[in-house]
């Protein structure tokens, strides 16, 4: 009886067992890199940030969730959620997707193929409330630039506490930057957009842009409002700013108490 079919069967069990020792070292180089990018280093940076009170010395800034020092805030409106979204929709900056699994394949998709996504969804940032505690961003927007969804205009807002004491409307502050690239985090080695450094333009873009729409009342900029004008944020990416913050006040409906 002829031994070729066992021959070719354990000649096919050979090569499964060489495809699998090489694959091996692969998959453990991987588990590896997740289990320290996102697991120990941002556990080591909430450690860190804790037992080192100069982190909290850097002035109008956010903050990662990893308690790492963020972007610069930039921005503030004045108006309802309801208006914020309207005048951003009419500047055609788009509300980005909540972070998940679909969101975050369909980016990496569109980034390997160079597709659009005008609502690719934008990382978390937090405020540092008075407790301590941090806060997300309440609302994200963005704006694309061309077909690649690795350079995208984009801004985070925070509702304030106190309302505009000349019509009693929220005020918004935020943090306005461009990302030019995705790379690695210096900090962590997650996989991230990494911004430019001017983030004075972005603030001016995005002011120019509201203010096309005809919905403002009012622009201002508020001079000095960081004293600290250079730093880095939880990607490792260098910033520069004038210290200035600019403002604007969103159009509203007048109330009967406001009408005259």
């Amino acid at each position: 009886m002829s031994q070729e079919p066992l021959d070719s069967t354990l000649l096919e069990k050979r090569k499964h067992s060489r495809a699998r020792r090489a694959a091996t070292p692969i998959i453990a180089l991987l588990l590896g890199y997740l289990l320290v990018a996102y697991l120990l280093m941002p556990s080591y940076w909430r450690v860190y940030a804790h037992r080192h009170p100069s982190f909290e010395d850097i002035p109008r800034i956010t903050y990662t969730s990893d308690d790492h020092p963020g972007d610069p805030l930039n921005v503030a409106l004045v108006g309802t959620e309801e208006e914020v979204r309207a005048i951003m929709q009419a500047a055609k900056w788009y509300p980005a997707d909540k972070l998940g699994l679909r969101s975050d394949l369909r980016i990496g998709v569109d980034t390997v193929l160079e597709r659009p996504y005008d609502k690719a969804p934008v990382s978390k940032l937090f405020l540092r409330e008075p407790d301590g505690k941090l806060r997300m961003e309440d609302l994200a927007f963005e704006k694309p630039v061309g077909d690649d969804p690795k350079k995208r205009n984009h801004v985070r807002f925070w509702k304030t506490d106190k309302p505009n004491p000349n019509d009693g409307r929220p005020q918004w502050i935020g943090s306005a930057s461009f990302d030019e690239r995705v790379g690695l985090s210096d900090t962590t080695g997650q996989i991230t957009h990494h911004i430019s450094g001017d983030v004075d333009a972005e603030r001016d873009l995005l002011l120019n842009d509201l203010k096309q729409t005809g919905l403002l009342l009012e622009t201002y900029f508020v001079d000095g409002f960081h004293t600290i004008l250079t730093g880095k944020n939880g990607g490792g990416d260098p910033w520069r700013t004038d210290g200035r913050l600019a403002g604007g006040i969103i159009e509203g409906k007048k109330t009967p108490a406001q009408s005259p």
